[in-house]
């Protein structure tokens, strides 16, 4: 085997900013996974004003972490669909960490915006785009 056959067999190195993005959204979905046990328990727990309130909202957040975990892996597996979801979903994050930045819960509304921001960003890379043979 010629020494550029052997580098044409060898698999493309992942760029730093997909591997980024791919941490991001596993984390994020780890997190919504957390919260959603944090509901469950809470759903179990609590004397509820509001049953389907509480179901709807704990079913959400599971949705949601899946959604979050499903689009990291499909990116880690270099799917071509799976970039412009993982924008939508990191942009959506945005405006809830505004509001929850200006409406004085700045813990958690600050890292929401960073979040949503930075994945956008890593997803909105040309090495991300050029790797996943987005033109």
């Amino acid at each position: 085997m010629s020494g550029t056959a052997a580098a044409d067999a060898a698999p493309e190195r992942t760029p730093a900013t997909l591997r980024w993005a791919v941490r991001l959204l596993l984390l994020e979905g780890a997190g919504l996974a957390a919260l959603t046990l944090l509901f469950v328990y809470l759903d179990l727990t609590s004397k509820w004003t509001s049953a389907g309130g509480a179901v709807s909202s704990t079913v959400y957040l599971g949705l949601m972490a899946v959604l979050f975990i499903g689009i990291g892996v499909a990116l880690h597996r270099r799917q071509r669909w799976a970039r412009g979801p993982g924008i939508v979903t990191q942009m959506l994050q945005m405006p809830i960490g505004w509001t929850m930045l200006s409406q004085g819960q700045p813990w958690i509304g600050a890292p929401l915006f960073v979040l949503g921001l930075t994945g956008a960003v890593l997803l909105f890379a040309p090495s991300t785009r050029i790797a996943l043979g987005v033109r």
